[in-house]
């Protein structure tokens, strides 16, 4: 499993990759189906990843403060814009070298490996799709969320707990347990909806 930040690259770039495959053969309607981001359907959520294969940082900074600095606004704008663009050119963001190698500002590579698992997530969970990210990045990504204190960012308070994935050898923390799939346990360290029954234990604090 990678241990150094620059090495979580090519598991960024599979990710994105495995996504535009996944994207490329959906029916316009599956296009429209809502993600687990409240307000987004498939398609804004594809918008809102590949948004740095679009934007330079001149042409990111100029609309971040056309919104007044205020990054939710921004997210959503070019969001409910870019939307429309055409599939193919999303599913070609997708595959982008520029997108596999971005990494949020003063962060690294695991931070963008959260993000493209997390709202690849929030498309293939809404579909039904299995998941498709190998055990690898998805160990990263929780552990990103935990000991990496990635948690704070979603609001959750995992601190006095034990979580331990159902599917793969992973597991975090100490305390009274709570039992999930390993992306389910994303999905609900990052507060999304997770279905009932899915969970095994009491949901985590927030």
């Amino acid at each position: 499993m990678p241990t150094e930040d620059a090495d979580l690259q090519p598991l960024v770039a599979a990710d994105y990759l495995a996504l535009a495959a996944l994207l490329e053969g959906l029916s316009p309607q599956r296009w429209d189906t809502p993600s687990l981001c409240e307000g987004w359907r498939v398609r804004e959520v594809a918008a809102h990843v590949t948004m740095p294969a679009r934007y330079g940082q001149e042409a990111f900074m100029a609309e971040l403060s056309d919104c007044g600095f205020d990054f939710t606004t921004l997210s959503n704008r070019i969001a409910a814009r870019d939307a429309e663009l055409p599939v193919a050119e999303l599913v070609g963001n997708l595959r982008d070298e520029a997108l596999h190698h971005w990494t949020p500002p003063d962060s690294g590579h695991r931070d963008a490996l959260s993000h493209v698992v997390i709202h690849g997530l929030d498309i293939t969970v809404a579909l039904g799709e299995p998941r498709r990210s190998p055990d690898a990045t998805i160990k990263a990504v929780l552990d990103g969320l935990t000991t990496g204190g990635g948690h704070a960012h979603f609001g959750t308070y995992i601190d006095g707990r034990t979580l331990q994935a159902t599917d793969i050898d992973w597991s975090y923390g100490s305390g009274p347990l709570l039992r999930a799939t390993a992306e389910d346990l994303i999905l609900h360290i990052c507060g999304r909806q997770v279905p009932a029954g899915r969970l095994q234990g009491d949901p985590i604090a927030r």
